[in-house]
């Protein structure tokens, strides 16, 4: 048996490498980025105006000039206009280019215009004022998105000023998700009494989701030779394979004797937590197989606390660790890492944490009340109240 430490030491040392596809800017937001981008030209390509106003010479404004005659007007998308009298002005208009011969920007709200003639009304002007100078967020040819950078709405704006309307993006690993037990129909069926519907699969299937990924599931019964066939087609036709169910101690858990007879290298057998003890992690054949215990609460905790990180990792991106201040004292004596399911609060700035522990591992009706997970260290059995611990999270907003 590992450690929870060791478990995640063992599982982010084996993480997969993702394909490249291309797909069309308007599908790329959420997904994650896989090529160097670099500016086609300067940011901004001009000398681009950054107020209504007028366009003035800022040497006339120094000399004490402050009635301008107003020689033109320029509008954004038009090209640059010339300043033929320095003692004149230009009206400009937000994200015009600066017209020529001008270097200082005066808003409308510092100038009354009649008669053609602007007055400036205010005496604290500065050179260059109200423009954004070319060059000045990027040069030409500078990189400005690296791979590995999840696309949100800012980098989408990015990729389309630089016209990238295709984009190369990593590709979710083919996942499948594999329940077993004699005694799980589907969702749709009416089950005997002996039985229960399957929900872990469909658990599984959601979160995968959650991450814009896509996973097939399948159904298998606890009979040797027919697990052992089936996991083999299975292993060969995707990347990962997430199991629930199975690979504990009963006389019908064949799942962990059957992985390593098709190939898949045992790496962990079983964690020092709760929920989750047995867990089952192996790799072979360039395939990644996580087996979970088949309790609803088990198989979700080990999703959000290893495999979701080890998906995040595979595709390059950072995953920033998560607190939360425990909100009210709890004690677990096992000796046994606690993944204690609470309810968060953000209370003034503070994430605080209150317990909502449920009725153990096959009570996955409490998972509706919480909102995630902190984990309780092995090294104690009592914790107070404003203590801090790592936090993992199920819930998201839209």
């Amino acid at each position: 048996m590992v450690s929870v430490n060791e478990a995640t030491e063992i599982i982010l040392k084996n993480i997969v490498k993702p394909r490249v596809e291309s797909v069309s800017l308007n599908q790329a937001a959420g997904r994650v980025l896989a090529e160097k981008i670099v500016a086609d030209r300067d940011f901004p390509p001009f000398n681009r105006v950054a107020m209504d106003g007028i366009a003035i010479v800022f040497n006339t404004f120094l000399k004490g000039q402050r009635q301008f005659s107003v020689q033109d007007i320029q509008a954004a998308g038009e090209p640059a206009k010339t300043l033929k009298d320095v003692t004149a002005c230009i009206e400009i208009m937000t994200g015009a280019v600066l017209p020529e011969g001008t270097d200082t920007i005066i808003r409308y709200e510092d100038v009354e215009i009649k008669d053609m003639t602007a007055s400036i009304t205010i005496n604290d002007v500065v050179k260059g004022q109200n423009i954004h100078s070319q060059g000045q967020d990027a040069k030409q040819q500078d990189v400005l998105l690296e791979p590995h950078i999840l696309l949100s709405a800012a980098e989408i704006a990015l990729l389309a000023s630089v016209g990238k309307s295709v984009v190369d993006v990593f590709v979710f690993p083919r996942i499948a998700i594999v329940a077993s037990g004699d005694e799980l129909v589907d969702v749709q069926d009416t089950p005997a009494l002996h039985q229960i519907r399957r929900s872990n699969s469909y658990a599984l299937e959601a979160g995968i989701r959650l991450m814009r990924g896509t996973s097939t599931s399948f159904h298998l019964i606890d009979q040797k030779e027919i697990l052992k066939n089936e996991l083999q087609k299975i292993v060969d036709e995707h990347d990962v394979v997430i199991l629930s169910g199975g690979i504990s101690k009963g006389k019908f858990d064949f799942i962990p004797e059957v992985l390593e007879e098709i190939g898949i290298n045992k790496l962990i057998q079983q964690v020092s937590q709760r929920p989750g003890k047995p867990f089952w992690f192996g790799v072979g054949n360039h395939k990644t197989v996580f087996a979970l215990p088949g309790n609803p609460v088990s198989t979700y905790m080990c999703f959000y606390r290893y495999i979701k990180p080890w998906l995040i990792k595979s595709f390059g991106l950072s995953d920033q660790p998560m607190f939360a201040v425990l909100a009210a004292d709890y004690k677990f004596q096992p000796k046994l890492t606690h993944f204690l399911q609470v309810r968060v609060r953000n209370e003034a700035g503070v994430l605080k944490a209150y317990p909502d522990a449920g009725g153990g591992s096959g009570d996955f009706a409490n998972l509706k009340d919480v909102d995630g997970f902190l984990e309780l260290p092995l090294e104690r059995s009592e914790f107070k109240v404003g203590d801090v611990f790592s936090y993992y999270p199920f819930r998201s907003t839209l």
